[in-house]
């Protein structure tokens, strides 16, 4: 596969990202996916959407987990609601995860991922020693599948971060880049935070935002933009990757699900402005 294969995110069934049939008319090689339903989440559904992506010459790169009561309505629901996190949800998720790793490997697909959520900040308290041991139980089980697990950045600090993957102590876990979300979250500026976690990134996203006012960074969200349209530097942002020598996909995410004619026109032009960049900074 070349260097930076473009790629976007798609669904199986759960309506995030665009439609496969987007991503082929689009011309694009590699999709990262969201997880179908767990009715659907189904040999059956993994031999028919690998026979899609198959005829559509398309890789998937990343299954992405996620989970029903789960909200980004605003940044203290997002607390609230998203991951492992909470306490009350943590063991039916964590089985839900391993249910997703296992239909991965139905799809021959070597990387899980999600947003683990608001990582707690106090690493000696028993929230946080709960969380590390939840997710060596996950990362066990997805190493038996032969599986890397892939944490999306926005959530936490790379600082922060950087700490949790060195608390769990596992070698498959690795983490998901999106510059975005450290512009949506306020959770730091996206090249220094790339620059400090680049060892471990894995996959990422292009994907482009624009800060929230100073004083509202952290409490409420920035603006997601179309690719190039926001404060992440994209150019800039694909240097720093080369630096690091990521090579692996560059995979498109438009969270605009509502309006998916926009969604579409955006992701098209997101295309045409990576492919340029690629020729310009790799010849």
């Amino acid at each position: 596969m070349q260097t930076w294969p473009i790629g976007v995110f798609t669904s199986v069934d759960a309506g995030l990202g665009v439609r496969l049939d987007v991503a082929q008319e689009l011309g694009v090689p590699t999709v990262q996916i969201h997880s179908p339903h767990k009715q659907t989440r189904t040999p059956a559904t993994a031999e028919a959407f690998l026979k899609k992506t198959k005829a559509a010459g398309i890789t998937v790169t990343a299954v992405f987990g996620g989970f029903d009561g789960e909200s980004y309505a605003d940044i203290p629901t997002t607390v609230r609601t998203v991951g492992l996190v909470p306490r009350e949800t943590r063991a039916a998720r964590l089985a839900e995860m391993t249910e997703i790793s296992d239909f991965a490997k139905l799809l021959h697909c070597g990387a899980v991922a999600l947003h683990i959520g608001f990582v707690p900040p106090d690493r000696k308290g028993s929230d946080y020693k709960d969380l590390i041991n939840c997710t060596r139980d996950l990362l066990d089980h997805v190493a038996g599948n032969g599986q890397n697990l892939h944490l999306e950045t926005g959530q936490e600090s790379a600082d922060h971060l950087l700490e949790f993957i060195q608390d769990v102590a596992r070698d498959n876990l690795f983490i998901n880049f999106d510059p975005a979300n450290m512009i949506l979250y306020g959770s730091g500026e996206p090249i220094a935070a790339l620059k400090k976690v680049g060892k471990y990134v894995r996959s990422i996203h292009c994907k482009d935002a624009k800060w929230a006012a100073a004083d509202k960074r952290g409490k409420e969200w920035g603006v997601e933009v179309p690719l190039g349209a926001g404060d992440v530097g994209m150019e800039t942002y694909l240097r720093t990757l080369l630096e690091l020598g990521y090579t692996g996909p560059l995979t498109i995410e438009r969270e605009i699900a509502h309006d998916r004619e926009r969604q579409k026109a955006d992701i098209g032009m997101a295309v045409k402005l990576l492919t340029d960049l690629r020729k310009k900074i790799l010849g």
